[in-house]
């Protein structure tokens, strides 16, 4: 079984980014995700019932998302220019990603990919500045989720599990999750060229068709539910190798949470027992690994999808600023431990 596992956990990090898959990564997650549960022998109706209903939250918004955008477009195109307009571009972008990522914790990690590809969609950027104010907002977004139970459901899962009040984890974890958040956002500001004519809106931009949001939307329900399946499926080989190391050791295993959902590793590893300092550890390899490919969070899989970027395009940048992020706060968590 764990020879299976790991064969399946190398499958799934590095073929992504073939022309292949990378074109059929719903696909291609589903058939892993179903092939690891195959592997580990843990199927049962509870299982299927879960892979079937968690996406549906998920796929409505951004489904009706999609169709809120299309009915108000040029409402909406409007609104964001004229806001860009009355202060600098760069300091649009750095409050925009700043406020977005914080805001993320109260209006869920979904509601804000949501609006960061509808904004992504109005200021016409060249190509290599959309994927970076993608990745870092997405970074942002990943971060600043964790901080209440409403952000996502790994924050969800370990205020539940440790059965501790709605500001909990911004009181143990927001001192380094904040900081984290704003230096995403002025690296946006940095990072990001805009063109010399984003101030007007494209009158030629192309409006999605019904079939195109619907689509979408069901992609992202296939994409949620490999996810549920691999979660489920790699659930034993957590359980018998990660549980029992050593909080810095364990931080960096976690960046497997880059093509895992986090919410399953959070829910295998975190427990009350555990002492505040191991907690934390645990929570900030969690979040940040969790922005470096597009398996590893909900508002990089609704990014990528609505903006066609494919693995390599995403990996190429968020791979190197994730593995900055994860060394310093590295560095942080040596001080907490």
């Amino acid at each position: 079984m764990i020879i299976g596992l790991i064969i399946i956990l190398l499958l799934v990090l590095f073929l992504p980014f073939t022309n292949f898959v990378g074109r059929h990564l719903e696909a291609f997650l589903f058939i892993m995700g179903i092939l690891s549960v195959f592997v580990s022998q843990v199927w049962s109706a509870e299982l299927i019932t879960e892979a079937l209903t968690s996406p549906i939250y998920i796929t409505l918004a951004v489904l009706g998302a999609g169709l809120l955008f299309r009915w108000f477009q040029k409402q909406f195109e409007a609104s964001i220019l004229k806001i860009s307009n009355v202060i600098p571009y760069r300091l649009f972008i750095a409050l925009f990603v700043i406020i977005l990522g914080l805001i993320s914790s109260l209006i869920t990690a979904i509601i804000a990919a949501i609006i960061l590809v509808s904004v992504i969609s109005v200021l016409k950027m060249d190509r290599q500045s959309e994927i970076r104010l993608v990745i870092l907002a997405c970074y942002a977004i990943g971060l600043g989720a964790v901080l209440t139970p409403l952000g996502e459901p790994l924050s969800t899962i370990v205020t539940a599990k440790l059965n501790e009040e709605f500001f909990y984890l911004a009181k143990l974890v927001g001192v380094y999750i904040v900081p984290g958040v704003v230096v995403f956002g002025i690296l946006s500001a940095i990072m990001i060229k805009p063109r010399e004519d984003s101030r007007t809106i494209d009158q030629k931009r192309e409006i999605e068709t019904y079939g195109q949001i619907v689509l979408r939307s069901l992609n992202i329900y296939i994409f949620v539910m490999a996810l549920t399946f691999l979660g489920a499926g790699f659930q034993p080989f957590i359980e018998r190798f990660l549980l029992q190391l050593d909080p810095l050791i364990l931080y960096w295993i976690n960046i497997v949470s880059a093509i895992l959902d986090n919410a399953t590793l959070a829910a295998a590893e975190i427990s009350p027992q555990m002492t505040e300092p191991t907690i934390k550890a645990i929570l900030l390899g969690l979040t940040v690994s969790g922005g470096m490919l597009i398996p590893g969070n909900i508002p990089n899989i609704i990014a990528a999808a609505n903006l066609r970027i494919s693995s390599l395009e995403y990996a190429r940048f968020a791979v190197p600023i994730g593995f900055v992020a994860m060394i310093v706060y590295f560095g942080v968590i040596i001080f907490i431990v």
